[in-house]
């Protein structure tokens, strides 16, 4: 207590207190008048900020000096709780409202030009319109050395959607530094999780990282991704169809996984027959499930019969069953030259 107290009076020493003027008083004798802080604050000099505190300022240099001190005390306190709350935010990104033209498409997207023409498209362009944005924010990334430029790491129909409707989008901005492998990342994994991906996308996605060397091969894009081998290479087959198979469909957004399988394993068999038959229905606009079978020939489990007539008269049939095997049924006495002509035309036409 002795040494607290000797502080101060050395810390204190040498200021002066002017001599205090009683304020005019009004009410009830013998009331005490509330200070005037500021007839005293001017002509008194101390080494510390005048305390803010509520009621009466001390009058001498120790009382506004502990005052303070609990100022400080209560300031310190302050800060804790905020320092506290902040933890809260640790790791998030900086959200805010973005014009959709400073937005470019990431390098990798995914999504077909045809996905923005769908009902699926317009029901969401109506949602975000109806709200008056997107609710769900996009994910984007600054672009290094155009400042106020940013690209897409997910979210790339939300953005489209707000530029068609001339509206600014709700974007949550990656402030660390960000590699081309983990914007594909975080755009695979968000993909994956909604679910709303077409096999044609996905396929493509991995296709072209694989093409422009983002990842070496198959096996470690899988495992980078965490994803199995098999996936990959499902979804590499139907990246891989050929454009003049993809022309077929009304939509490469309805091509199948299980669909571009058999399709591949027709063309590995006799792929210039495949796409003959793809000259043949291509621009029909058929079903994607017929699409399939008039590629394949008969398509998976199914036979397709041809009838063998000569002139009007039944001989027998020609059927091809799984794998593009043939088996002829021949009615006894049909096998004149002229019979044998007409099973070599029925063969033919099967064939094409």
């Amino acid at each position: 207590m002795g040494s607290t107290r000797k502080r101060l009076e050395e810390l204190t020493a040498g200021l002066s207190v002017p001599a205090h003027t009683p304020a005019a008083t009004h009410g009830t004798v013998g009331q005490d008048a509330p200070v005037q802080s500021s007839a005293l604050a001017p002509s008194v000099e101390t080494r510390f900020p005048p305390a803010q505190v509520s009621g009466a300022v001390p009058r001498t240099g120790p009382g506004q000096m502990l005052a303070f001190r609990g100022q400080m005390h209560a300031l310190d306190g302050e800060l804790t709780d905020l320092r506290e709350r902040l933890k809260d935010f640790e790791g998030a990104s900086k959200t805010m409202r973005l014009d959709p033209k400073k937005i470019k498409p990431s390098r990798w997207a995914n999504r077909h030009s045809t996905s923005f023409a769908t009902a699926a498209f317009a029901g969401l362009k109506n949602d975000i319109e109806q709200a008056g944005g997107n609710v769900q924010p996009i994910l984007v990334r600054p672009l290094e050395g155009q400042a106020g430029q940013y690209e897409i790491v997910f979210g790339h129909r939300r953005h489209r959607a707000c530029l068609e409707l001339g509206i600014q989008v709700l974007a949550s901005i990656w402030a660390d530094t960000m590699g081309d492998v983990e914007l594909f990342m975080a755009m695979d994994r968000e993909n994956r999780e909604r679910e709303d991906l077409s096999a044609y996308e996905q396929g493509m996605m991995y296709q072209r990282a694989l093409e422009e060397g983002l990842f070496p091969s198959q096996r470690q894009l899988a495992e980078r991704l965490g994803v199995t081998h098999t996936w990959v290479r499902k979804t590499i087959v139907v990246a891989q169809l050929p454009q003049a198979v993809v022309d077929c469909f009304r939509s490469p957004l309805e091509i199948q996984y299980r669909m571009a399988e058999a399709v591949a394993a027709a063309l590995e068999r006799d792929s210039r027959a495949v796409l003959r038959r793809a000259e043949k229905i291509r621009g029909q606009r058929l079903a994607s499930a017929a699409v399939v079978n008039a590629l394949v020939g008969s398509g998976p489990g199914r036979q397709e019969k041809i009838d063998l007539q000569v002139q009007g008269k039944n001989i027998g049939s020609c059927v091809r069953g799984k794998g593009g095997a043939f088996k002829i049924n021949l009615l006894a006495g049909s096998t004149s030259d002229e019979c044998l002509d007409t099973l070599v035309e029925a063969l033919r036409a099967m064939r094409g």
